[in-house]
């Protein structure tokens, strides 16, 4: 697997390096947001947002969790 990291890194830099100069802050924001967003935050701070947002009132029935899902 340490294969394919490399494989797929080179393919990164070398992305990187063809990047307009002007571009790389946008991008360097482009890679943290999908970074954030693929990597899952530890249990105990999931646990901890979802009970603050519990006591805030901020919950949704279960009957509407699905609405708006096309889910067959």
């Amino acid at each position: 697997m340490s294969t394919e990291i490399s494989v797929y890194e080179s393919r990164l830099i070398r992305e990187i390096k063809e990047t307009p100069q002007e571009y790389l802050p946008n991008l360097l924001q482009i890679v943290r947001l999908f970074r954030e967003s693929v990597v899952l935050k530890p249990a105990e701070d999931s646990f901890r947002q979802g009970w603050k947002e519990t006591m805030a009132g901020e919950t949704r029935p279960v009957s509407e969790l699905w609405d708006g899902i096309d889910a067959e």
